[in-house]
């Protein structure tokens, strides 16, 4: 399914319910993929789902971009951003509720409101007449300012004293007790559920004095698992100019730079499989990732740049003996999603959300976090274990089926949306 070509399952039935998402973007980004799944979920469900969004990619009726005072919120920044507070400078925000797509909806699903887009102070007025519901995509929900904390863990009692003021979104000057006492403030002026992909964002939340006493909800991200599918291997292979005879280790190699993506350890973990096996082994890269930076570690490279058609996207998965995922921090993991979707086995480091999909001995295979040596020898391991990741990709597809396709995403949500508006259920 590419998203320029998307086909929206007619429903069997109709819910007269209008729902409309806020987000930095339509298609860009984890945050825009994972609430346009959703989108596409609940329209096949017969709900009417609207997207309301910074940045438009697509030319759908159904999504339409924020405006946006520039000008003035140029000027405001340059009082804002020396403070330490981001994002206070949005003046767009407040004027929202004049547009008709805001007007109409029921329901407002607020995603990632963190891309220089949205004024979070104006929440408790775009809920004032209409319940919210926030679906978190990283920790800045409940922190001071960074999106993900890593070792930090003063988002429990104020923030104050950052340790790392230059992660994004970077601030000039520490006022992150500041920023967190604005959340806690605004978050019990406001009329909000939570919505948490991962269990582990779920006890995460629970800790939180900001959010702790909000409606919370555990609502994994949906997948097209008919988009997102196994193929025949030699098949994808033969097309991607792959020799059949080599294993195939697949990655993302995007943001080389990126502390979070742990790019550094990966090529660590690649520099320390055996001789015999680089010969056998080739790297299949999707993103911006050069092959010259790869090659320092003696294998060969196949970089297939940016794939955003999800049916290729399921090509190249399908062609990869195993994904590997060498993240130091995320809440959930939407390409260990597709990759368990087309039966791939999956490697990654045991950190926030990511063992709810990689299960160790089921369907991959979980290092200690920052342990570079680990993560090798579940490289050698399954590689070289041909019947295990055969079992591997059964329980892959047979996981992503049973509890991560959008029907049941859809389900999940329109309970959720169902409680909070005081409805009886429409689903049979």
């Amino acid at each position: 399914m590419a998203f320029c070509a998307e086909k929206v399952r007619r429903p069997l039935f109709k819910i007269y319910m209008k729902v409309l998402h806020i987000n930095q973007s339509d298609i860009m980004g984890g945050a825009a993929i994972a609430g346009y799944r959703l989108h596409q979920a609940l329209l096949n469900s017969g709900v009417d789902s609207r997207l309301f969004v910074a940045e438009t990619n697509l030319d759908d009726p159904r999504i339409r971009e924020i405006p946006q005072k520039r000008r003035t919120q140029d000027l405001l920044r340059n009082i804002s951003d020396p403070l330490g507070l981001n994002f206070v400078n949005i003046v767009s925000t407040f004027l929202m509720p004049q547009d008709p797509f805001f007007q109409e909806a029921e329901i407002v699903n607020f995603h990632n409101i963190h891309r220089g887009y949205f004024n979070y102070l104006a929440l408790p007025q775009l809920t004032k007449n209409k319940p919210g519901v926030f679906v978190l995509h990283d920790m800045w929900t409940f922190t001071g300012h960074c999106v993900y904390s890593y070792d930090c863990d003063r988002w429990k009692i104020g923030c104050g004293q950052c340790p790392y003021p230059e992660t994004y979104p970077s601030i000039n000057r520490d006022n992150t007790h500041v920023e967190w006492r604005l959340k806690q403030w605004l978050y019990q002026q406001s009329n909000l559920s939570v919505v948490s992909p991962s269990r582990w964002l779920i006890e995460q939340v629970q800790q939180s004095p900001l959010l702790q006493n909000l409606p919370l909800h555990h609502i994994p991200h949906g997948i097209d698992t008919e988009a997102y599918q196994p193929l025949d291997p030699e098949m994808c292979r033969a097309a991607l100019g792959i020799p059949t005879h080599k294993k195939v280790l697949m990655f993302v190699a995007d943001l080389l730079q990126d502390y979070r993506k742990g790019s550094d350890l990966l090529l660590e973990a690649l520099s320390q499989l055996p001789d015999s096996l680089k010969v056998d082994t080739i790297l299949l890269t999707l993103g911006l990732g050069s092959e010259s930076f790869w090659s320092s570690c003696g294998l060969a490279s196949i970089n297939m740049g940016v794939v955003r058609n999800d049916r290729l996207k399921s090509v190249i998965y399908s062609a990869a003996d195993l994904f590997v995922f060498a993240t130091r921090a995320d809440i959930f993991g939407l390409v260990l999603q597709e990759s368990m979707a087309c039966g791939t086995p999956m490697i990654s480091f045991k950190i926030g959300g990511v063992p709810d999909l990689v299960r160790p001995g089921i369907t991959g295979y979980l290092a200690e976090p920052e342990n570079s040596q680990d993560l090798c020898q579940g490289i050698i391991y399954l590689l070289e274990d041909n019947t295990l990741r055969q079992q591997m990709s059964q329980h892959c597809r047979d996981i992503a089926l049973n509890e991560y396709s959008l029907d049941k995403q859809a389900q999940r949500y329109l309970e959720v949306y169902n409680k909070i508006l005081g409805i009886a259920p429409k689903l049979s």
